[in-house]
């Protein structure tokens, strides 16, 4: 059954990094208009919870879909607040999910620190954990502080998604032909943690996909597709818990209201719902199945938007 749980989906970019950022300046210019954050009803909330719970684990990127669905109804961009907060709901399944694993990891790490067997495997996997949460932060800070505007940004535009989106399904087909996939869980050390994390913090770009920088870039690594799945769960939890965290007190501190605090909540336990299902269904599918359908969906997601765009039925906003 233990086994069976980690037989989880793979993909997408140790190189994610450098592909995205070398996205055209021109194509990111173009945005029509700055839209500010729309408030979503309670209804709105329950179906982007849905889009939150069923992508947040996909390597197609949950903030490339909360931003483009919405759009797409004419809701409006829901906001980097509103979509960072729903993601608590995702960690919340994560963690029900994979309760038992964080209990061994956890407690194994203590025992060994008390023990000075600083070679234990639970040891080495939440060093791991620790230092590949790192550049997530660091660079989210940054963007903080250098980018305040950032809900507003041209690289949030439906244009830098549909490339991100590209990019990241030629990097997903890349992997999956030339990963060796040699290397279990087993075999994972500190550096495995510092690379992958760095792939992880590529996501803070909409449309890269956290799930999928990380699985490919384990993928690129060596690692064996359920290894590096299982790390990319593992890795995601502080990253997307502190990145909620954030936002929330954020929201607070600006004070919302009583309707938006609806919303908010509405929004939480949907996507907790939804990413519960999600995470069950794909490890019993991606035992069997490659991740090819992936490539496929992203190649036509990105070229679908950027078909939209120049053909006006939606602005690049």
């Amino acid at each position: 059954m233990a086994s069976a749980k980690y037989r989880i989906l793979t993909v997408c970019g140790v190189v994610t990094a450098s592909a995205v950022v070398a996205i055209p300046v021109k194509v990111l210019s173009q945005a029509t208009s700055v839209q500010t954050a729309a408030q979503p009803n309670i209804f709105q909330a329950i179906i982007l919870g849905m889009v939150q719970g069923l992508t947040e684990f996909l390597p197609i990127s949950s903030t490339a879909h909360l931003k483009v669905i919405p759009v797409l109804l004419g809701w409006g961009d829901p906001g980097v607040a509103f979509t960072a907060i729903i993601q608590l709901g995702s960690i919340a399944a994560v963690l029900w999910y994979f309760w038992s694993d964080l209990t061994k990891i956890t407690t194994g790490a203590f025992t060994a620190i008390r023990q000075k067997n600083y070679k234990s495997y639970d040891l080495r996997l939440a060093v791991g954990i620790a230092l590949g949460t790192l550049p997530i932060v660091f660079f989210g800070l940054l963007i903080k502080i250098f980018i305040p505007d950032f809900d507003n940004s041209p690289i949030r535009s439906l244009g830098a998604i549909a490339i991100a989106s590209i990019v990241m399904s030629l990097l997903l087909g890349l992997a999956e032909q030339i990963g060796k996939r040699q290397r279990d869980f087993e075999r994972l050390n500190v550096t495995d943690g510092i690379i992958m994390g760095l792939a992880q913090a590529a996501a803070l770009i909409p449309g890269v996909s956290r799930s999928g920088s990380t699985l490919t870039a384990g993928l690129f690594m060596g690692l064996e597709r359920a290894a590096a799945a299982r790390f990319s769960f593992l890795l995601g939890i502080p990253a997307i818990t502190l990145a909620g965290l954030v936002e929330l007190k954020g929201a607070i501190g600006e004070g919302i209201t009583s309707s938006g605090i609806a919303t908010m909540i509405v929004g939480v336990i949907s996507a907790a719902i939804f990413s519960y299902l999600a995470i069950a269904w794909l490890l019993r599918f991606l035992q069997t199945q490659n991740t090819w359908v992936f490539v496929w969906y992203r190649l036509a997601f990105g070229i679908a938007i950027l078909s939209a765009i120049a053909t006006k039925v939606i602005p690049n906003s």
